[in-house]
């Protein structure tokens, strides 16, 4: 009797031992392992986290500044954008003296700058023997291009200039675009760039400036603006003179012809006979762009014509075109035409007195 008890508790004990050891079992294998960054454990082997693929954006250059300067820009990326004016060095390698204040200016005093070289990009002819005349026996050598692409050309084999006069205007390579390359071309730094222009807005001013043109000289060309640039840009001294004095005409401002020839009345006559024979009809020209609805053409010649009557001293004829030329946006009522029948009148008129004249 009492052994079967004794078998019983030891059963009984033994099954409790069991109970236990499995329980411990069971609880060591449900609970997680602690993890350690330097565990060495390879029996689990690693999930590689795989990140999403993102395309790449468009390559955009970018430039800004650190936040927190005041005053001065620090490149965040070493990539520039250059453009026209950080690119030019023209600032530091050309130097502008200011001009003091002078009498009249004669053809004479331009020989204050012999030796000197300036290249014309200029497509009108008469602009051209206008130049020539007004420096001609100064001892400034003047090299002529007929359009921007000539200019770049003559750039390419002959960097010994001290100045472009670049017109804003012309066939094939305009102002503009001529000058945007030159002043993209470090070796051009020392040449300025002085626009020709008859338009003098300010928005056509700050055109000019973007593109790269240091100074303007406007149509027509006065003889003392171009001494004045040309002294503001060199260092030689000045002695100015007296010119005569005023002659004028119902149509034809004498003096002021003689003014733009440096008072040399022969190459003002050879002036006048080209300006005759280049526009003498130019109101059968004018009318055909006009009926023809070629409102550019128009626009164009006309600007010419502006710049050209002013050089002889037409100011009638001038301030006729240049009504007209307003006029051109007028597409609705076409007003222009009632400027082009006072722009016929009056060049018959000045026609006349050249005649007289020569």
């Amino acid at each position: 009797m009492f052994n079967e008890f004794q078998q019983v508790i030891i059963a009984t004990v033994a099954i409790a031992a069991v109970i236990v050891v499995l329980y411990f079992v069971l609880k060591r294998r449900s609970t997680p392992k602690p993890h350690s960054h330097q565990s060495q454990n390879h029996d689990i082997p690693e999930v590689a986290i795989q990140e999403p693929e993102i395309e790449p954006l468009l390559e955009i250059p970018l430039y800004g500044t650190v936040k927190g300067d005041f005053g001065v820009t620090t490149p965040i990326f070493e990539d520039k954008l250059e453009d026209s004016t950080t690119r030019r060095k023209s600032d530091k390698t050309i130097q502008k003296r200011s001009v003091p204040e002078h009498g009249k200016i004669t053809k004479q005093n331009f020989s204050e700058f012999a030796g000197e070289r300036i290249l014309v990009a200029e497509d009108n002819v008469i602009n051209q023997k206008v130049l020539l005349g007004l420096l001609a026996g100064s001892g400034i050598e003047i090299v002529l291009a007929n359009d921007g692409q000539e200019a770049l050309d003559i750039l390419e084999n002959d960097t010994n200039f001290l100045m472009i006069l670049m017109d804003a205007h012309m066939p094939r390579v305009d102002g503009f675009e001529a000058t945007r390359t030159i002043r993209a071309n470090p070796k051009y730094d020392h040449i300025l760039v002085v626009a020709l222009s008859g338009d003098t807005a300010s928005d056509d001013i700050q055109k000019m400036k973007n593109a790269g043109m240091s100074e303007q000289l406007e149509k027509p060309l006065r003889m003392e603006s171009l001494y004045n640039i040309i002294y503001a840009y060199t260092g030689k001294e000045t002695n100015t003179d007296e010119i005569g004095e005023a002659v004028m005409t119902k149509n034809l401002d004498i003096d002021k012809g003689l003014q733009t020839c440096g008072g040399d009345a022969d190459f003002y006559r050879e002036i006048l006979s080209e300006f005759r024979t280049d526009y003498g009809n130019s109101s059968d020209t004018l009318g055909e762009f006009l009926r023809s609805n070629n409102i550019q053409a128009a626009d164009a010649y006309l600007l010419d014509i502006i710049g050209v009557a002013e050089n002889i001293g037409a100011h009638p004829l001038g301030k006729i075109a240049s009504n007209m030329k307003l006029a051109l946006t007028d597409t609705q009522e076409q007003s222009y035409f009632s400027f082009f029948d006072q722009y016929k009148a009056q060049l018959d008129s000045l026609m006349q007195e050249i005649r007289e004249y020569l």
